[in-house]
């Protein structure tokens, strides 16, 4: 089985009703948290961009990027005569990079799941949070436009992490595991954050509505340490943190391989919707690197560039 929420040891039942039960008190934490949570997202796009150089491919935009020599066949129209002048015999093509900004729409999952820390990490929500923001910095800065989903409208602010969260923190809270299924315009990207702990169905469903018009995008699963290993001993009891149900499992060293096996077999399912869409998968677990995340996402979405401008010239 795939528990409707997180995994709870026995020990921390009581404490972790109490605390789902309060909607409103877990807003307004949230509020309080969102400004260490930007400084963090700055943190980790000043680093991520640190590793990156540029846009990193040619195309019909305004800004130079490279010289490269003249391949057999070109037109010497496109010959730099001033770079050339300097290599007797050999000509050279000034390259620029490619401007075409797109929309990124991004989803961030703040339901009631995302709640969860094992206290090996932060809470699935404020990593969740940080990945966001901090990709919605390098997109801008890589000459995107981004949106939250059903949130705000797409932006090419250098401020956009500031905006984004001033919109986080006057929004309402959201339960929603999943964004609306809406058609997305042709060559858009939608990334969606979430532990998508839940049928993989609706996340086909979700895709669905999200891909017919051409968009592709990116899944990026947030999981605690503890979701992933099953790390419980002793008499153990499952809490739902989206409804009010609980499950009394017994001795937790018995349940783990049926646990393991069922998050893996969800973990493939999701695997191969994303697939099946032409969406990129991503596993992050809290207690790992959010800049190695970000810099594999941020290299995905500038292959899938390349692709793009080969198909539009061609």
């Amino acid at each position: 089985m795939v528990a409707q929420g997180s995994w709870y040891n026995n020990g921390s039942s009581a404490k972790s009703r109490d605390r789902i039960q309060d909607h409103a008190v877990q807003g307004a934490e949230l509020a309080q948290r969102l400004p260490l949570i930007t400084i963090e997202a700055r943190r980790v796009s000043a680093a991520v961009t640190a590793g990156l150089h540029g846009r990193g491919r040619a195309g019909p935009g305004e800004n130079f990027w490279q010289y490269r020599p003249l391949i057999a066949g070109e037109s010497a129209a496109r010959i730099d005569w001033r770079r050339s002048a300097r290599h007797d015999g050999q000509w050279f093509i000034r390259e620029h990079e490619w401007d075409a900004a797109r929309t990124v729409h991004l989803f961030i999952d703040r339901s009631q799941s995302m709640a969860y820390a094992s206290g090996q990490g932060p809470e699935k929500r404020d990593r969740a949070l940080i990945i966001g923001l901090a990709l919605a910095d390098l997109l801008v800065r890589a000459g995107e436009r981004v949106s939250l989903m059903g949130v705000t409208e797409p932006s090419a602010s250098r401020g956009i992490i500031d905006r984004l969260a001033e919109a986080l923190r006057i929004a309402p809270s959201d339960d929603a595991a999943l964004p609306q299924a809406l058609p997305l315009s042709q060559h858009s990207m939608a990334v969606l954050i979430g532990d998508f702990i839940t049928d993989p169905d609706l996340v086909a469903r979700c895709l669905t509505g999200l891909s017919q018009s051409g968009a592709r995008g990116t899944l990026v699963r947030i999981m605690d340490p503890a979701e992933a290993s099953f790390p419980f001993t002793g008499d153990l009891e499952l809490v739902s943190t989206e409804a009010t149900l609980s499950r009394k499992i017994g001795d937790a060293t018995s349940f783990r391989k049926a646990a393991l096996d069922a998050l893996d077999a969800h973990e493939r399912a999701l695997q191969a919707c994303a697939r099946r869409y032409g969406f990129s998968y991503h596993t992050h677990l809290t207690d790992q690197s959010a800049t190695s995340l970000l810099f594999t996402i941020m290299q995905v979405l500038a292959r899938r560039d390349v692709s793009l401008m080969a198909q539009q010239n061609g």
